[in-house]
């Protein structure tokens, strides 16, 4: 029960067609999550199971993906840690924020916030129950950088001048996010995930020297402790970010952003799975510009040998926005497989 083009990617076996997935594939672009969120709040979306399951198949029926994947959010783990979750159209609100070390008084238990996570669970079984026999399923958590800057700021937009101003702070929320975030990862796993993406979006706006101190030992321990079944993605990757996650023992493979040139990274010899990298602002265009900008984007890839495409999964730079014509989204699909046939 799962992908073949995927577990050739993740064992980077050679393969001419790479299997294709996109983040926020089952976002608000796409008439079938538009029909379903026209009946429910997003938070009931998330967290009815049933619900849940099949926004996440929206996108794999209606594309052919080779993956789908669940349909949650990222923040969650923190309103299970009581600092309370609601989303408006300004975006996530919370309760109150992470000001100062008497902010951990009010926080909950762990165990009581991986109890509260359990509806992820469900909807990883229910959506593997639902998908084909050949479709892969991944899930997903947030990285312990971006969550503290939700928890501390309510966003990760700007110089993140609060978040990265808690220093104690920071180390205290790490020590119990980390325990957290590896029981979601491992109740994501248990249900049927292959595979568990930390995406870290705010990791980009750190310098290289404090993401070596911030990020990288807390994402080395929690890739550690689920060897070959946990990737990683941040925007704004540098060549310094990039090596430093590449060495993390057991990773899974990683993700990078349109703003990387894709075939250098390929020939490289990186771990497990290269995700990305199309401009997913590009999928705007007009029909003709769309099929000559992916053309160019396929061309560079297409240089290189089978051999050096080992391991490549075919996607966006980062997430599918909102408006995207869902026309360009299967020309997408159908192009790329053409392409490499």
């Amino acid at each position: 029960m799962a992908n073949e083009r995927f577990q050739n990617a993740l064992n980077r076996k050679i393969q001419n067609v790479p299997p294709v997935w996109m983040m926020r594939q089952a976002g608000r672009y796409h008439w079938h999550y538009q029909n379903l969120r026209s009946q429910n709040t997003f938070d009931r979306l998330c967290k009815d199971p049933e619900l849940a399951s099949e926004v996440a198949m929206g996108p794999v029926q209606d594309f052919d993906f080779d993956l789908a994947i669940l349909f949650s959010d990222i923040l969650f783990p923190l309103e299970g840690l009581g600092l309370g979750l609601e989303y408006t159209d300004k975006g996530p609100q919370f309760d109150w924020h992470i000001q100062d070390m008497n902010s951990f008084k009010k926080m909950k238990p762990v165990e009581e916030a991986i109890e509260f996570m359990n509806f992820q669970k469900d909807a990883v079984r229910l959506t593997r129950e639902k998908l084909p026999d050949d479709k892969s399923l991944i899930g997903f958590i947030g990285g312990p950088w971006t969550l503290f800057t939700y928890a501390a700021t309510g966003k990760h937009e700007g110089s993140l001048v609060q978040a990265k101003k808690l220093v104690r702070e920071r180390e205290e929320f790490f020590k119990i996010i980390t325990k957290l975030l590896n029981a979601n990862i491992q109740l994501q796993l248990d249900a049927g995930a292959e595979v568990v993406m930390i995406f870290d979006t705010a990791a980009g706006e750190l310098c290289p020297v404090a993401f070596d101190e911030i990020i990288i030992p807390n994402l080395g321990e929690i890739i550690k402790a689920h060897s070959g079944k946990v990737g990683y993605y941040m925007k704004n990757a540098g060549q310094h970010q990039v090596d430093k996650i590449q060495a993390l023992e057991g990773l899974a493979g990683m993700g990078v952003d349109h703003r990387v040139y894709l075939p250098d990274m390929l020939r490289s010899s990186q771990k497990g799975f290269l995700q990305g990298n199309f401009d997913q602002a590009m999928l705007f265009q007009d029909e003709p510009d769309f099929k000559k900008s992916l053309g160019k984007y396929i061309d560079t890839i297409k240089e290189l040998s089978p051999e050096e495409r080992a391991g490549w999964v075919c996607g966006l730079g980062h997430g599918v926005l909102p408006k995207t014509p869902e026309k360009n989204v299967r020309t997408f699909v159908e192009t790329v497989r053409e392409a490499f046939a």
